[in-house]
Protein backbone atom coordinates (compact mmCIF):
# COMPACT_ATOMS: atom_id res chain seq x y z
CA UNK A 1 0.00 0.00 0.00
CA UNK A 2 1.39 3.61 -0.62
CA UNK A 3 1.96 5.36 1.53
CA UNK A 4 0.02 8.46 1.04
CA UNK A 5 -3.01 5.93 1.29
CA UNK A 6 -1.45 4.50 4.80
CA UNK A 7 -1.20 8.24 6.22
CA UNK A 8 -4.85 9.29 4.62
CA UNK A 9 -6.36 6.01 6.69
CA UNK A 10 -4.21 6.39 9.55
CA UNK A 11 -5.35 9.84 9.99
CA UNK A 12 -8.80 9.27 9.24
CA UNK A 13 -9.83 6.45 11.37
CA UNK A 14 -9.42 8.18 14.58
CA UNK A 15 -11.44 10.92 13.33
CA UNK A 16 -14.24 8.40 12.47
CA UNK A 17 -14.01 6.81 15.39
CA UNK A 18 -14.12 9.92 17.26
CA UNK A 19 -17.38 11.38 14.66
CA UNK A 20 -19.61 8.63 14.86
CA UNK A 21 -19.18 8.40 18.76
CA UNK A 22 -19.88 11.48 19.16
CA UNK A 23 -23.24 11.09 16.53
CA UNK A 24 -24.46 8.38 18.70
CA UNK A 25 -23.87 10.28 21.93
CA UNK A 26 -25.83 13.00 20.40
CA UNK A 27 -26.80 15.76 23.18
CA UNK A 28 -23.66 15.26 24.83
CA UNK A 29 -23.01 18.82 25.34
CA UNK A 30 -26.64 19.49 26.80
CA UNK A 31 -26.14 16.79 29.30
CA UNK A 32 -22.61 18.34 29.80
CA UNK A 33 -23.89 21.25 30.91
CA UNK A 34 -26.86 19.91 33.19
CA UNK A 35 -24.58 18.20 35.37
CA UNK A 36 -22.76 19.60 38.72
CA UNK A 37 -19.22 19.86 37.42
CA UNK A 38 -16.35 20.89 38.93
CA UNK A 39 -14.48 24.13 39.49
CA UNK A 40 -11.63 22.32 37.18
CA UNK A 41 -14.15 22.06 34.27
CA UNK A 42 -13.70 23.54 30.80
CA UNK A 43 -16.04 25.14 29.08
CA UNK A 44 -17.79 22.91 26.33
CA UNK A 45 -16.34 24.87 24.03
CA UNK A 46 -13.09 23.11 24.58
CA UNK A 47 -13.85 19.74 23.78
CA UNK A 48 -14.56 20.06 20.17
CA UNK A 49 -11.79 22.15 19.95
CA UNK A 50 -9.21 19.42 21.95
CA UNK A 51 -10.41 16.36 20.46
CA UNK A 52 -9.63 16.56 16.77
CA UNK A 53 -6.39 17.83 17.25
CA UNK A 54 -5.68 14.32 19.83
CA UNK A 55 -7.44 12.39 17.12
CA UNK A 56 -4.72 14.17 14.40
CA UNK A 57 -2.10 13.57 16.51
CA UNK A 58 -2.75 10.21 17.01
CA UNK A 59 -3.68 9.15 13.63
CA UNK A 60 -0.02 11.04 12.95
CA UNK A 61 1.31 8.15 15.05
CA UNK A 62 -0.44 5.09 14.24
CA UNK A 63 1.14 6.64 10.67
CA UNK A 64 4.70 6.41 12.31
CA UNK A 65 3.94 3.15 13.42
CA UNK A 66 2.14 1.38 10.72
CA UNK A 67 4.84 2.61 7.80
CA UNK A 68 7.74 1.40 9.49
CA UNK A 69 9.48 -1.69 9.92
CA UNK A 70 9.76 -2.62 13.88
CA UNK A 71 8.94 -5.96 14.98
CA UNK A 72 6.25 -4.66 17.85
CA UNK A 73 4.25 -3.25 15.27
CA UNK A 74 1.21 -5.96 15.25
CA UNK A 75 1.22 -5.31 19.00
CA UNK A 76 1.39 -1.87 19.20
CA UNK A 77 -1.30 -1.06 16.44
CA UNK A 78 -3.56 -3.89 18.17
CA UNK A 79 -3.08 -1.99 21.44
CA UNK A 80 -3.92 1.32 19.62
CA UNK A 81 -7.38 -0.37 17.55
CA UNK A 82 -8.49 -1.35 21.51
CA UNK A 83 -7.93 1.90 23.10
CA UNK A 84 -9.85 3.74 19.85
CA UNK A 85 -12.41 1.28 20.64
CA UNK A 86 -12.72 2.30 24.79
CA UNK A 87 -12.20 5.68 23.49
CA UNK A 88 -15.18 5.00 21.15
CA UNK A 89 -17.57 3.42 23.94
CA UNK A 90 -16.42 6.48 26.55
CA UNK A 91 -18.67 9.30 25.71
CA UNK A 92 -21.47 6.55 24.90
CA UNK A 93 -21.63 5.59 28.67
CA UNK A 94 -21.04 9.11 30.00
CA UNK A 95 -22.81 11.03 27.98
CA UNK A 96 -25.73 8.90 27.07
CA UNK A 97 -26.30 6.75 29.76
CA UNK A 98 -25.25 9.09 32.26
CA UNK A 99 -23.05 6.31 34.31
CA UNK A 100 -20.48 8.63 35.17
CA UNK A 101 -19.08 5.71 37.70
CA UNK A 102 -18.91 3.20 34.94
CA UNK A 103 -17.65 5.61 32.61
CA UNK A 104 -14.89 6.37 34.88
CA UNK A 105 -13.96 2.84 35.51
CA UNK A 106 -13.96 2.35 31.64
CA UNK A 107 -11.88 5.64 30.99
CA UNK A 108 -9.15 3.99 33.95
CA UNK A 109 -9.08 1.06 31.47
CA UNK A 110 -8.33 3.30 28.32
CA UNK A 111 -5.86 5.08 30.27
CA UNK A 112 -3.82 1.69 30.52
CA UNK A 113 -4.44 0.56 27.20
CA UNK A 114 -3.63 3.81 25.61
CA UNK A 115 -0.39 4.33 28.21
CA UNK A 116 0.62 0.60 26.76
CA UNK A 117 0.21 1.38 23.69
CA UNK A 118 1.80 4.74 23.89
CA UNK A 119 4.85 2.33 25.20
CA UNK A 120 4.67 -0.45 22.31
CA UNK A 121 4.30 2.98 19.93
CA UNK A 122 7.74 4.60 21.52
CA UNK A 123 9.97 1.56 21.19
CA UNK A 124 8.58 0.95 17.19
CA UNK A 125 9.22 4.78 16.70
CA UNK A 126 10.27 7.58 18.94
CA UNK A 127 8.31 9.86 17.81
CA UNK A 128 4.84 7.88 17.28
CA UNK A 129 5.36 7.45 21.40
CA UNK A 130 5.76 11.27 21.70
CA UNK A 131 2.85 12.28 19.70
CA UNK A 132 0.50 9.97 22.08
CA UNK A 133 1.87 12.21 25.11
CA UNK A 134 -0.90 14.99 24.67
CA UNK A 135 -3.42 12.43 24.55
CA UNK A 136 -2.52 10.55 27.65
CA UNK A 137 -2.53 13.44 29.66
CA UNK A 138 -5.84 14.30 28.07
CA UNK A 139 -6.78 11.17 29.59
CA UNK A 140 -5.24 11.84 32.91
CA UNK A 141 -7.55 15.00 33.09
CA UNK A 142 -10.50 13.73 32.07
CA UNK A 143 -10.22 10.83 34.65
CA UNK A 144 -10.04 13.46 37.52
CA UNK A 145 -12.75 15.32 35.47
CA UNK A 146 -15.36 12.46 35.21
CA UNK A 147 -14.94 11.27 38.68
CA UNK A 148 -15.63 14.39 40.25
CA UNK A 149 -18.89 14.76 37.98
CA UNK A 150 -19.30 10.86 39.42
CA UNK A 151 -19.02 12.63 43.39
CA UNK A 152 -21.01 15.63 42.60
CA UNK A 153 -23.77 14.20 40.76
CA UNK A 154 -24.15 10.76 42.77
CA UNK A 155 -27.66 10.06 44.20
CA UNK A 156 -27.63 10.11 48.11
Amino acid sequence: MKSRTKLIISLIIPQAVGGLSALLSGGAMNRYYSVIRPSFAPPGWVFPVIWPVLYLTMGAAAYLVWSGGCDNKKRALTLYGAQLFLNFLWPLVFFSLGAYLAAFVLLIALIAVAAAAAREFLICRKASGILLIPYLLWLIFAAFLNYAVYVLNRAG
